[in-house]
């Protein structure tokens, strides 16, 4: 599954100020419903409505190396909680990672999300 990813600034500014918000220790999770979903629909091949995901890693992370390693957790984090839970489509996804993200594995990550996930209700099913 490919995740789609959220590409402009002023979409992360307004997921930032306008969405709702839970936190972890391990990161911080931003959603706001997508008010350009319904036209994304219609050019998405399959014609369904999908999340648009941004990643954000800052550099006290760690060097370019550590936040390419970090993103790439945080994806399949993302990926498994998609394939485990029936999440709600239609919304811009912001995930910003904190220090604390450094070493964990991606199903201690996932278990961090989806826990977040639930707490911005988020997820409609356990099971797929």
């Amino acid at each position: 599954m490919k995740i789609t990813s959220l590409c402009e600034n002023h979409l992360y500014s307004k997921a930032y100020s306008r969405g709702k918000r839970a936190a972890t220790s391990a990161m911080a999770v931003h959603v706001l419903p997508d008010y350009k979903a319904k036209v994304l629909r219609k050019s998405h091949p399959q014609h369904i409505t999908v999340n648009r995901v941004g990643l954000t890693v800052g550099k006290k992370i760690g060097k370019a190396c550590v936040r390419s390693r970090v993103k790439r957790i945080m994806r399949a984090a993302y990926r498994q909680v998609v394939n485990e839970c029936i999440v709600k489509t239609g919304f811009l996804i912001v995930i910003v990672a904190r220090e604390a993200i450094i070493g964990m594995k991606s199903t201690e990550l996932a278990e961090q999300l989806k826990k977040s996930f639930m707490r911005l209700d988020l997820i409609v099913g356990e099971e797929k």
